[in-house]
């Protein structure tokens, strides 16, 4: 038997003690039901992932067995056409059973505030919600920070227009209905100007690798035909692209792609630019020049909206931001606005105190680095006079070396020999001349992952399971990814499970090349800390590549920094303490950083203010 253990008066979840086996008298659920009812009433949302769920292939319909609603009598959780389950939220009760006995744990039963009752865009009975939208202001840029899976781009495209949102109906509402939800409030009149055509709105998608496969022809030829300022060779010019111009679109490289895909953004006569991700694939020189140049399309006249997971740059380019919460595949909810300064450091405390609503159980912290003392860990590789010439590119690396328990960051321009360093280091490729001094097993992660076999996640991650469940599937979420098929993984899913690969192998050297690729803010902060820790715990050695200057800077004991022109010439330096190879680096980008006093993040300075000229001027371009 089991007995409903006493609930406070605020609670709408029913708690059960199991007494015995799975019987429960139907006059007890009926009664227990009929109580529970009478109190207050919450928002209430159930979340089928229908593509997780076995039902009739290792499930004999479990969720709908286990419903305390469907046991009095009632039809709470049903079957669809297709033979999934639909469950009715009028008549659940919040139990949590479902969820938790779910073998495919592809149900979510969550209780949201009583404001959230209508959601502005719902996939479908039991599909993903999406509650508020954000608001373009005009003279300013306009953020959206949150996690992946919670709707961000969702919401970009009902503002670019792409989407209709629905309001949870079964049918698509109009621009009348858009207007009246947000009455007295400014996106009333943003979506009344919308509608009036007095708004025009441009929109640079996430995927740009996706412009390769359904485009065709030269570089130059695409943009002339969305070339409505007449400003191409400006634009060209102020993105770098003109040197690829001629180039066909199938044959560019993906940073290459995403400037393109700015571009075409860009050239386009709109008041409201909206870019989704716009710093993928970019070295952080190039994200500079993005964000600057994102920057000063915002005027009286242009709004633009941004979504953007490397912090730094976010903090960069942007005015003010919205944060984003929810639940990833479940629901996403978007705050109000606030300064940008002010809403990073709230999204990393993790509650929002205007809404009195906690989204996250912990603080994500940045202790303010000490000076670092250089470790005496023995040597692991040495070389001497590295030169590898591929094509018509050079690299060079006078000498250095690598010692046990580092964690080493590596920062340079795109096409200036990382990879190729990398690769050396990992025996993949041989220099042409000098020495490498390495008898070390070395664990390597590429920088582009392909999944070529169609097999299942908990196939490939047999080692990470058997080994390191808590180090790494735990902390890295792969819970939920084991009976996928690896094909049919996200770009941020193929590469959490790319580094967790990587990091469950024996091996003395771990080399990671852009393991940020995809991943949110959340899940760079993780992935950085799995790093750091597991490097000094197991007494190994890690060297990164990436272009997120957070990421490098909560992961380095040091740094690698590579110097020469793109494409013709590079040449690796260090390892250095991380103050020097800092400075060294931000020297290159004439920028400056500090710390944030209440959070302790980097943050860039603005240059010409105060605190850019003091650090300046004392040579202190690192946390001056």
């Amino acid at each position: 038997m089991i007995v409903p253990l006493s609930l406070p008066k605020n609670s709408s979840s029913i708690v059960f003690l199991q007494i015995a086996h799975f019987t429960i008298k139907e006059y007890l659920i009926k009664n227990y039901i009929k109580a529970l009812l009478l109190r207050e009433s919450m928002t209430r949302i159930a979340v089928i992932e229908k593509e997780k769920c076995i039902n009739g292939e290792g499930c004999p319909f479990l969720c709908g067995s286990v419903c305390p609603v469907n046991r009095s009598g009632k039809e709470c959780i049903t079957l669809s056409g297709d033979n999934k389950p639909i469950i009715d939220e009028d008549l659940c009760i919040g139990c949590g059973i479902c969820p938790k006995r779910c073998p495919a744990e592809c149900i979510s039963i969550i209780n949201l505030p009583a404001e959230l009752e209508n959601p502005i865009h719902r996939y479908g009975v039991n599909g993903f919600s999406l509650y508020n939208l954000p608001v373009p202001i005009f003279g300013k840029v306009v953020g959206i920070l949150g996690r992946n899976g919670i709707g961000k781009s969702t919401a970009l495209k009902i503002l670019a227009g792409q989407i209709n949102p629905n309001f949870g109906k079964d049918k698509e509402s109009s621009y009348d209905e858009l207007i009246d939800y947000f009455k007295g409030s400014e996106a009333q009149l943003f979506f009344e100007k919308v509608k009036e055509k007095k708004i025009k709105i441009s929109f640079k998608p996430q995927q740009v690798d996706l412009i390769a496969k359904t485009q065709k022809g030269k570089v130059r030829d695409l943009l002339e035909k969305v070339d409505e300022k007449k400003k191409l060779s400006v634009i060209a010019k102020e993105l770098d692209i003109e040197k690829i111009l001629g180039h066909d679109i199938s044959n560019i490289s993906g940073g290459e792609l995403q400037r393109v895909a700015i571009a075409a953004c860009v050239l386009k006569n709109a008041n409201l630019y909206v870019f989704d991700e716009p710093s993928s694939y970019l070295d952080i020189k190039q994200r500079i020049k993005v964000s600057k140049f994102i920057r000063n399309l915002a005027d009286e006249n242009t709004a633009v909206l941004v979504v953007e997971h490397d912090l730094i740059i976010l903090d960069y380019m942007t005015d003010l931001v919205h944060i984003m919460y929810g639940k990833e595949g479940a629901y996403g909810v978007v705050s109000g606005v606030k300064a940008t300064k002010n809403g990073i450091n709230v999204y990393l405390e993790g509650y929002l105190k205007e809404e009195n609503i906690r989204f996250r159980d912990k603080k994500i912290s940045f202790p303010a680095k000490p000076p670092v003392i250089e470790k005496e860990g023995a040597e692991l590789v040495r070389w001497e006079g590295i030169e590898k010439t591929l094509d018509s590119f050079n690299l060079k690396s006078a000498e250095g070396s690598i010692s046990k328990k580092d964690s080493i960051g590596v920062l340079g321009e795109n096409g200036i020999g990382k990879t190729t360093f990398v690769k050396i280091l990992a025996g993949i490729i041989k220099p042409n001349k000098g020495e490498l001094n390495s008898q070390v097993k070395v664990s390597y992660k590429p920088q582009y992952i392909v999944a070529e076999k169609d097999v299942f996640v908990r196939e490939i991650l047999k080692n990470s399971l058997e080994k390191y469940s808590t180090e790494l599937i735990k902390p890295l979420q792969l819970e939920r990814l084991l009976d996928k098929q690896i094909t049919h993984l996200s770009g941020g899913e193929l590469q959490r499970v790319a580094i967790a690969v990587c990091l469950s192998h024996e091996a003395d050297l771990y080399l990671l090349d852009e393991p940020s690729a995809y991943l949110d803010v959340e899940q760079r902060l993780t992935v950085s800390k799995i790093i750091k820790e597991l490097m000094e715990n197991w007494g190994k050695t890690a060297l990164v590549v990436d272009h997120d200057l957070l990421f490098i800077d909560h992961l380095s004991d040091r740094l690698m920094v590579f110097e020469g022109e793109p494409a013709i010439n590079g040449e690796a330096l260090g390892p250095f303490a991380m103050e020097e190879g800092m400075n060294l680096f931000l020297k290159d980008l004439i920028l400056t950083m500090r710390r944030d006093k209440e959070s302790n993040r980097p943050r860039i300075n603005k240059p010409g203010s105060q605190m850019d000229r003091k650090q300046k001027q004392e040579g202190k371009l690192y946390y001056g």
